[in-house]
């Protein structure tokens, strides 16, 4: 094996870097700029069981070393993704994707996971439970150990792909919501998602997002994201894959330190397309720097 190379889930990987979903939509607009296979892998643009429009504008802001969105889960519906995104997908990416996936509901997780499974494209299924439970009273599904543990039973049942539930920081305990989806059987997990936000128009007195809140990501929520991959991997013995405000090689090694196995790039790659390509390059170099001979010899390094 390579210096860069890792292993999530038992599926190989060329490096552990990995553009985080919302950020680098199905890869067809970044395939336009380089060879996406310098990637370990990119986990697509958040999928639901039906077509979604997405929030009212406006839904993005800036904030001091981060932005903010509201988005709204914008996408064409998993029968469209079939269809039309993943084969234009095969023709310049010749490695697993990772499909990450959205629900309002148990049923539509499985739903939409069960028919992804079929896809031999797709090598991983990134269960984002950061959704608003539709059946429970609105709240998310990430916040709640029991419904995290639910929908996770839900979709081993339907996939016999790895299954890596990716979670929300809006929460008291994170490590109780890894224990509970490792408990039923999560392959892995992937945190931190956005922290939630806001910003106030000082000349119209009103929130700057139609949607009053957003999801905080960036430079300014890589220590707590830090924090967070660092109490989960010493929590489970599942693969934890770091992100939250990763923009240098030096944040990968930080955040693979803590206990990831691979790491995410997310808002970066909004403000630098290169960014992912940037950081894999850099790698050697800052592993020279650094004294250390492969990547699979520091994860959880610093515990």
């Amino acid at each position: 094996m390579g210096r860069l190379n890792v292993e999530l889930c038992g599926i190989p990987l060329d490096n552990p870097v990995i553009p985080a979903s919302g950020t680098f939509g199905y890869g067809w607009e970044f395939h336009e700029l380089y060879d996406l296979n310098i990637l370990g892998t990119f986990s697509f643009k958040g999928t639901t069981r039906e077509p979604r429009f997405g929030n009212p504008t406006p839904r993005i802001a800036e904030a001091p070393s981060g932005m903010l969105n509201a988005v709204g889960l914008q996408n064409p519906g998993v029968e469209k993704v079939i269809a039309e995104e993943l084969p234009r997908l095969k023709t310049h990416f010749h490695k697993q994707v990772m499909a990450n996936v959205s629900g309002f509901s148990v049923e539509e997780f499985a739903e939409t996971c069960a028919l992804l499974d079929k896809e031999p494209q797709v090598g991983w299924l990134e269960v984002n439970i950061s959704c608003p439970n539709v059946h429970g009273g609105g709240m998310s599904f990430g916040t709640d150990p029991k419904a995290a543990a639910a929908v996770t039973k839900a979709v081993k049942k339907v996939t016999r792909k790895p299954v890596i539930l990716k979670l929300s920081p809006n929460v008291m305990d994170i490590t109780e919501i890894a224990r509970a989806v490792e408990s039923e059987g999560a392959d892995g997990v992937s945190l931190i998602n956005t922290l939630m936000g806001m910003r106030i128009d000082l000349k119209s007195r009103r929130p700057v997002l139609k949607n009053r809140t957003g999801g905080l990501s960036g430079p300014a929520v890589f220590p707590v994201a830090l924090r967070m991959v660092w109490d989960v991997a010493g929590a489970v013995k599942i693969p934890v894959i770091g992100m939250g405000g990763v923009s240098t090689a030096e944040d990968v090694i930080e955040m693979m330190l803590a206990g990831a196995t691979a790491v995410e790039v997310g808002a970066q790659n909004l403000r630098d397309p290169f960014a992912a390509k940037t950081i894999i390059e850099e790698l050697p170099g800052v592993m020279d720097r650094l004294g250390i001979e492969n990547l699979r010899e520091i994860i959880g390094g610093a515990r």
